[in-house]
């Protein structure tokens, strides 16, 4: 059943008239849920009821505004060519390749990111007056990484020809997102830095990446890679793998949803996770617990943050 108007609502945002100032909105039920469905700006809506009342019909009004003219194409006509960077052609090619190349699986998980967000919370102020930085969630990421690349030494490896080459060292890249394009520095030997140096490194390789003065071994040398698309909003996706590595981990945003905690539902702070592997060396069963361990480390940071 439809709401009527015959009893408006009091909102508490107040705009000023040229009569008046500081007049209060009033609302019907029904205008009062159209706005709150559709995100509308009032200040953008003028009424046509008595004493300037907001009615359904100036909403339903704006449905048939014509929109701004499209600013773009005035500018640059209907279509526009232009020739993909140097760095687009490179980011196009290797991520065709990986597709070409491997046998790429993805499998996915979830994180309650609480005892994370607590222990940064408490130990903020200290990390950042002792090392001068802020304590991010990348370091507990790449540590997390680090003790499953261990653990599951197919992971960190590749495929060359018919041989498989098993690396015995930690070079965890990191994607970076550009004005420019996608780039992937490396954080190397990660498994022999502090948490500390892991967030100087990251911070000074983003750095150089935005000012475009990433070099060659910045960017070369990788055995596994961590992206993180939460930053941008992303809750879930399956990352492609970035050759020849056989490996790739997906981060994404935390939100708050309901999980059963020991029978109870609770509201916690969730993250999804995704790995991408090359199933050609990399198993089911290696990739899933895996993903797994990062899980079980992420939750119990404190296994993490010993060696601090």
């Amino acid at each position: 059943m439809e709401l009527l108007e015959e009893e408006p609502l009091l909102l508490t945002e107040e705009v000023e008239t040229e009569e008046t100032s500081q007049q209060p909105i009033i609302l019907s039920p029904a205008v009062r849920k159209m706005v709150a469905e559709k995100n509308i700006n009032l200040d953008n809506v003028k009424g046509t009821g008595k004493a300037g009342r907001i009615l359904k019909g100036d909403l339903i009004s704006m449905m048939g505004a014509n929109p701004q003219p499209n600013q773009r194409r005035i500018q640059y006509g209907e279509e526009e060519r232009i020739k993909m960077t140097r760095l687009r052609q490179t980011i196009a090619k290797r991520l065709k390749q990986a597709q070409d190349n491997a046998a790429m699986l993805t499998t996915f998980n979830e994180v309650d990111m609480s005892g994370i967000i607590a222990m940064r919370k408490d130990n903020q102020e200290d990390f950042k007056s002792r090392y001068g930085i802020k304590l991010g969630l990348m370091s507990f990421f790449v540590k997390a990484c680090v003790v499953g690349l261990k653990l599951f030494p197919a992971i960190n490896a590749e495929i060359e020809d018919q041989d498989i080459i098993y690396k015995n060292y930690y070079n965890i890249s990191f994607a970076v997102g550009t004005e420019k394009g996608l780039v992937v520095p490396v954080l190397r030997n990660a498994d022999e830095m502090s948490f500390a140096e892991i967030e100087q490194e990251i911070k000074k390789l983003s750095e150089k990446a935005n000012i475009g003065s990433l070099t060659i071994e910045d960017l070369q040398g990788g055995t596994f890679t961590i992206s993180n698309g939460g930053v941008y909003g992303s809750m879930l996706s399956t990352p492609i793998l970035n050759p020849p590595q056989s490996g790739v981990l997906g981060m994404h945003n935390i939100v708050e949803r309901p999980v059963n905690d020991n029978g109870e539902i609770k509201i916690k702070p969730i993250m999804y996770l995704a790995l991408s592997y090359d199933h050609r060396i990399i198993d089911g069963k290696e990739s899933v617990s895996f993903l797994k361990t990062i899980k079980e480390n992420l939750e119990d940071p404190r296994r993490l943050f010993l060696n601090i």
